[in-house]
């Protein structure tokens, strides 16, 4: 599945898919101990990876881009890519976790808060019976030292999951989860962002037909505005105005990786 050809969003080649054809993918690289990482992205990662050419190049490294926002599943269905459907993280998550449970596949849990980590794994596993959530690590603002990363790799080996959620937001997840490829032995790392916060109950998320009409940041906005604010202020008129250039044809972007 993560060989079909990429939407080019800005120079980040975003993954033709849908939910089914994302699981569909994570089973072929289970089974094959065909070790990836999975990059949920929407405007905002799209936005940063202007403006850093190593995120640019992790996500066009990543074994799938899903489109986690309206405007990235809108501007593949203008590029032909006629499967495409949002795979927001919430819900691959949601998939995921019960499409694992008859497979057995094992879950470790990596970010947020200690607190919103027991209330996630809880929900899980009530909402999931047989589900395995074999760890789970809440790291501290302040980067890990060395010996420290080293060991929360060694707990993670230890418990052999094979499927590490990793919910930092962005850019930091897409950050850990490249520079733990060939350390961690879990064959499926997913940077699922604030997927921890709104299936655990901390945040609510917005309601479907808004999620439907691109209008999630406003939502989001609405609740957080002190946080989220000057990201928008600062992502959302950029995004249009060179997404429009990419669309009239007065920019080329490179994908490759």
């Amino acid at each position: 599945m993560n060989q079909l050809k990429r939407a080019n969003v800005l120079g980040v080649g975003v993954s033709p898919i849908n939910i089914q054809m994302a699981l569909e993918t994570v089973d072929e690289w289970i089974k094959t101990d065909s070790h990836q990482y999975v990059c949920v992205t929407g405007v905002h990662g799209v936005m940063e990876s202007q403006r850093d050419d190593k995120l640019r190049r992790i996500h066009n490294t990543a074994g799938l881009v899903t489109p986690d926002g309206m405007p990235l599943v809108w501007l593949g269905h203008m590029q032909g890519c006629k499967l495409i459907q949002r795979v927001y993280g919430p819900d691959l998550m949601v998939a995921l976790c019960e499409h694992s449970i008859a497979r057995g596949y094992r879950h470790f849990l990596y970010g947020s808060s200690p607190d919103v980590l027991e209330r996630l794994a809880e929900n899980l596993k009530t909402r999931f019976p047989g589900l395995q959530i074999v760890g789970m690590f809440s790291p501290p603002f302040r980067a890990l030292m060395q010996e420290e990363d080293s060991q929360i790799i060694s707990e993670i080996n230890s418990v052999q999951p094979h499927i590490i959620w990793v919910g930092l937001s962005t850019p930091k997840q897409e950050y850990w989860m490249s520079e733990h490829m060939g350390k961690v032995n879990a064959q499926v790392m997913v940077g699922v962002g604030a997927a921890f916060d709104f299936l655990s109950g901390f945040k609510k998320q917005a309601p479907l037909w808004m999620q439907k009409l691109g209008l999630e940041w406003f939502f989001r906005l609405l609740n957080e505005p002190r946080r989220l604010w000057e990201r928008y202020l600062r992502n959302i008129p950029t995004f249009l105005i060179l997404e429009t250039g990419q669309l009239l044809h007065l920019k080329h972007y490179n994908i490759n990786r």
